[in-house]
């Protein structure tokens, strides 16, 4: 990493950085109360003090001890950081006692920002932060001000080779951009609260002068030990050469109706009602892809991790002892707590790290409710099948369809996918059947037939062609072979 850039100590926000700030310039971090300005900006020093600079944390609204402790809640002592503490409501009765606010020239600095200053002076820091800039807001009383304040900060600092945070808590008026026109870089945070579930963060780079970085918003999550930023996935960044081929299920009826196998690299849309078997046969992947050495990732929204792995268990897929080599992970996700930034970022470390081969989804009824609306899912699920079949993952979707005979579903998304198995109930002879079908593969040639489909004890079958039916896909099928036949099956 170059040394012309200040690394902020959170690896996801140097990546969408490039590397990190620009040092020796000022830079706004802004957001609402609440958003974790406070652990960026420590985190931000942290990171300097680590490579030997000095920090200087200017607390202008908390007190010490309280800046002490939310470094404490992270497992952080900053005791390597130089903290100078600022009562704004003292400072102001000390200047109002003396029946001015500002010295009487206007280029000069006031008496709170000449104390602060004072201060930098003797410490003389590669690291600044202002916590917060609300308070010199406050005093200056009035628009022109403030500003004139904030550009004897800018003037003050420019040619001392201090990369300075500005924390502000945006509470301006509204349209006022006067600090973002006057900082060299904006780092915009935002705490939505959802109908449903925990909090969402995200932040977004609205400037920075003269140096690249990755647009738009990306999914942040305050833990333990600091903030995590989720890098928003551009997958054209991440090709990796591999060789194409069939991926095969394990059961050879299954592979024939298409045309050999899945292929490596493409996405797959089981589609069907609940109850039909989707999740079975998305197993039946997965295990299949442990058999030959590969690494697959379960990620079951819809039902317990342990769920998933007693009913291929006891279909007979042994799903147990891969899970316990490690050859399977089955990651129980609960989207009202996940963000979609949070959700890819663990699907690419488990590609990039683990060397995943093999992805099910089960199913996108729940991967949707981790969106933050609806008309967000397409765009970033395509983005994330790219990224798949840039580094040749397979993966397999389920997608429960409404009613049991299996109507739409919540979503139209069966164009997203390169594959798409029907998977349907139909009645015949009082007893309740179920049909699969192949109904695309843009890869290469399949059948356009449609067999039975029976899971018992004995794992997956796919029956001969429903020849003598018409209308499986209704779900209300005419027979029009031999009747004997029929009733003995």
């Amino acid at each position: 990493m170059s040394d012309d850039r200040a690394r902020t100590g959170i690896a996801g926000l140097d990546t969408i950085l490039c590397g990190g700030l620009p040092r020796d310039r000022i830079y706004l971090v802004d957001g609402d109360p609440g958003v974790g300005k406070t652990t960026v900006a420590l985190q931000f020093l942290l990171s300097g003090a680590e490579r030997g600079e000095r920090g200087l944390y200017i607390t202008l609204s908390e007190s010490e001890s309280e800046v002490r402790q939310i470094a404490s809640s992270h497992g952080w002592s900053i005791d390597e950081v130089a903290l100078f503490e600022l009562s704004a409501l003292e400072q102001q009765m000390r200047i109002e006692s003396q029946n001015s606010i500002f010295r009487p020239s206007d280029v000069e600095l006031t008496e709170t920002t000449r104390a602060v200053l004072g201060f930098v002076d003797k410490v003389r820091p590669d690291r600044v932060v202002f916590d917060s800039l609300s308070e010199l807001r406050l005093l200056a009383q009035s628009p022109l001000r403030y500003r004139r304040e904030v550009l004897n900060l800018k003037q003050y600092f420019s040619g001392k080779r201090s990369t300075v945070l500005l924390l502000d808590d945006r509470t301006s008026e509204p349209g006022d951009m006067q600090l973002q026109s006057l900082a060299h870089g904006v780092i915009s945070m935002q705490q939505l609260a959802p109908d449903y579930g925990g909090d969402r963060r995200r932040l977004r780079i609205a400037k920075l002068r003269g140096a690249a970085f990755v647009g738009g918003y990306h999914d942040f999550a305050i833990r333990r030990g600091g903030i995590e930023v989720y890098p928003r996935l551009v997958a054209a960044d991440h090709h990796v050469p591999y060789e194409r081929g069939a991926v095969s299920s394990g059961v050879t009826a299954l592979d024939s109706m298409l045309g050999g196998g899945l292929t490596r690299g493409t996405s797959t849309l089981l589609m069907g009602p609940a109850g039909a078997g989707k999740s079975i046969i998305a197993s039946l992947y997965a295990v299949a892809a442990a058999r030959r050495g590969e690494r697959a990732i379960i990620l079951a929204f819809d039902e317990l991790r342990r769920t998933t792995i007693e009913r291929a268990d006891a279909l007979g897929m042994d799903m147990s002892t891969h899970v316990a080599a490690g050859r399977i992970v089955v990651q129980q996700v609960d989207p009202a707590e996940l963000s979609p930034g949070e959700l890819g970022h663990i699907l690419c470390k488990q590609v990039e790290s683990h060397g995943a081969t093999f992805l099910v989804v089960d199913s996108l009824n729940g991967y949707m409710q981790a969106m933050p609306a609806e008309k967000y899912l397409y765009v970033q699920l395509h983005e994330l099948l790219t990224y798949f079949g840039q580094r040749g993952v397979t993966t397999v979707m389920t997608l429960a369809q409404h009613g049991i005979s299996g109507g739409s579903g919540p979503a139209e998304v069966s164009y997203i996918a390169d594959c798409v198995l029907l998977v349907r109930y139909f009645e015949v002879g009082g007893r309740v059947r179920k049909a699969i079908s192949v109904i695309k593969k843009r890869t290469g040639v399949h059948e356009d037939t449609i067999r039975e489909l029976t899971v018992d004890s004995r794992g997956v079958t796919i029956g001969d062609p429903l020849v003598d039916f018409r209308g499986v896909l209704t779900t209300a099928p005419e027979f029009h072979g031999d009747r004997t036949r029929l009733d003995g099956r």
